[in-house]
C-alpha cells in the first residue's frame, strides 16, 4: 500500500475511535487531518496558510451564512405553525405520513442550498408523527431522500461545474444517470420507508378522509421554498444572501396571514455555536489537506497505475467523496483528471457523479450528515451504516449496468 493511503487510513481510524469516545464531530476529524499533517507535512507555514485561507474563503462565510439562515427559516415554519399544516394537509392529500417522509426531503433536496438537509430534519419530525422510527432510522430518511437528485438535478452547482469541466451538456449527463436517482428512490423506498409501522392512524394516516387543504400553510412553507429557488437560479443570487432576504422578506408575511412569530427568537434560536464550530473544523480539515498536498499524491498514485480508466476514476470520486463530504469538493478534482483522460466522455463523468454520491453518503465530513445527526440526536456510525447498505446497493446496481452497457 502506497504510504499516503497508509497515513489516510489510519488517519480515519483515529477519527472513529475519537467519535466512539464521543468527541465532537469537527474537532475530531480535524484531529484526523493533523495526523495526516504529521507526517505528510510538518510545516507550521502550511498548516497556517490552510487556516487563513479556511477564514478568508468566500466559500467558508457563504456555507455557514447558507446554514444559519436555513435554520432561521426553520424557526419561523415552526412557530408560525406552517410546518405542521404544511405535514396535515400532505397527509391529506397522500392519506398517509409515509409519502411525507420520502417525498419531502426529496422535494427540498432540489433546491441548492448547503447544509439544506437541516431545512427537511423538521418536517421528517413532523411527518414520523404515529410511525414506529427510531432517530437514526429518521436521519437516514433525511439524509437519503434528500441526495437523490445530486447528479441529476440541472439546478445543482455540482452537475453545472461536472459539466463545465468535463466538456459534456447537462442534458447528456441527465440521460446517462438520471435513471439513478428513480433507483435511489425506489431503494430508498423498499428499505426505509415500505419496513416502518404505523402505530397510530389518527396521527399518520387520513383516517377521516379528510381532503382539506391548509392553503396559507402551504403558501407560508412552500413560499419561501420556491422564492429561494428563483433568486438563485433565476437571478443568480448567492444562496446566503438569498436565503438571509427570504428570511427577512417573509416575516411579516407571517403577521400578514395572522401567523405571528418572535422576530427575536427566529434569530437567536437559530444561533448553534457547536454546529457552527464543527463545521469550520472540517472546512479546515479539506483546506489542509488542499494546502499540504494529500490530495494530489492520491490523484497522482491512481495516474501512475495501470488500472482501466473506468476503475481509476470510480476509486478517485469515492475517495474524494469520503474525504471532502462535498459535491463540489470531489468534482473539482477528479472532473479535470477525467477531462484529460478523456475528453468529453459521459460515460466516465456519470461513474465519477454516483461514485462520488455515494462516498458522500458514508462521510462524517459530509455537511447534510453532521447537521441530521445534532437535529435527531442520532448515533452517526448506524446513520451511516444505513445510508451505506443503500450506497453499496446503488453502486452495485450502476455498475452492472455501466459494464454491460458499455463494457462488455
Amino acid at each position: 500500500m502506497n504510504s499516503v493511503f497508509l497515513v489516510v487510513v489510519v488517519a480515519m481510524i483515529l477519527i472513529v475511535v475519537l467519535l466512539r469516545f464521543k468527541v465532537l464531530i469537527g474537532p475530531a476529524i480535524l484531529s484526523g487531518g493533523m495526523l495526516i499533517w504529521i507526517f505528510e507535512s510538518r510545516s507550521f507555514e502550511k498548516l497556517w496558510v490552510a487556516f487563513t485561507e479556511t477564514l478568508t474563503m468566500q466559500r467558508t462565510w457563504d456555507l455557514l451564512l447558507c446554514l444559519y439562515f436555513v435554520m432561521c427559516l426553520e424557526v419561523e415554519l415552526r412557530k408560525s405553525g406552517s410546518l405542521h399544516g404544511m405535514v396535515v394537509t400532505l397527509r391529506n392529500i397522500f392519506s398517509s405520513n409515509k409519502v411525507t417522509l420520502a417525498f419531502m426531503p426529496a422535494f427540498l433536496g432540489l433546491l441548492p442550498s448547503l447544509g439544506g438537509a437541516r431545512f427537511s430534519a423538521p418536517i421528517v419530525q413532523e411527518a414520523s408523527e404515529g410511525i414506529a422510527v427510531d432517530d437514526e432510522e429518521k436521519s437516514a430518511i433525511n439524509l437519503w431522500f434528500r441526495h437523490i437528485f445530486e447528479f441529476s438535478n440541472p439546478l445543482m452547482p455540482g452537475v453545472i461545474l461536472a459539466c463545465g469541466i468535463a466538456n459534456v451538456t447537462i442534458g447528456d449527463l441527465i440521460d446517462q444517470v438520471g435513471w439513478v436517482t428513480i433507483l435511489c428512490f425506489i431503494l430508498g423506498w423498499i428499505f426505509l420507508i415500505i419496513p416502518l409501522k404505523i402505530t397510530d392512524p389518527e396521527k399518520a394516516t387520513n383516517t377521516q378522509h379528510d381532503r382539506t387543504i391548509d392553503w396559507k400553510s402551504l403558501v407560508l412553507a412552500f413560499g419561501p421554498i420556491v422564492t429561494s429557488f428563483l433568486l438563485i437560479v433565476a437571478f443568480n443570487v448567492q444562496a446566503a444572501l438569498a436565503m438571509g432576504l427570504v428570511v427577512v422578506a417573509f416575516i411579516p408575511l407571517y403577521f400578514w396571514f395572522k401567523r405571528p412569530i418572535s422576530v427575536k427568537s427566529v434569530f437567536t434560536e437559530s444561533l448553534d455555536k457547536k454546529l457552527f464550530f464543527n463545521v469550520v473544523c472540517i472546512l479546515y480539515f479539506i483546506q489542509l489537506l488542499t494546502v499540504i498536498g494529500t490530495l494530489d499524491e492520491i490523484v497522482n498514485v491512481f495516474n501512475n497505475s495501470a488500472l482501466p480508466q473506468a476503475v481509476i476514476v470510480a476509486c478517485l470520486s469515492f475517495i474524494f467523496g469520503v474525504m471532502t463530504g462535498m459535491g463540489q469538493g470531489y468534482i473539482a478534482i477528479v472532473m479535470p483528471i477525467v477531462a484529460l483522460m478523456a475528453p468529453g466522455n459521459i460515460v466516465l463523468v456519470g461513474i465519477a457523479m454516483v461514485y462520488g454520491m455515494a462516498g458522500q453518503m458514508v462521510t462524517p465530513t459530509h455537511l447534510c450528515i453532521l447537521v441530521t445527526v445534532e437535529y435527531f440526536k442520532s448515533r452517526l456510525w448506524k446513520t451511516i451504516g444505513k445510508c451505506g447498505v443503500l450506497s453499496l446497493l446503488m453502486i452495485l446496481i450502476f455498475s452492472a449496468w455501466t459494464y454491460w452497457r458499455y463494457y462488455l
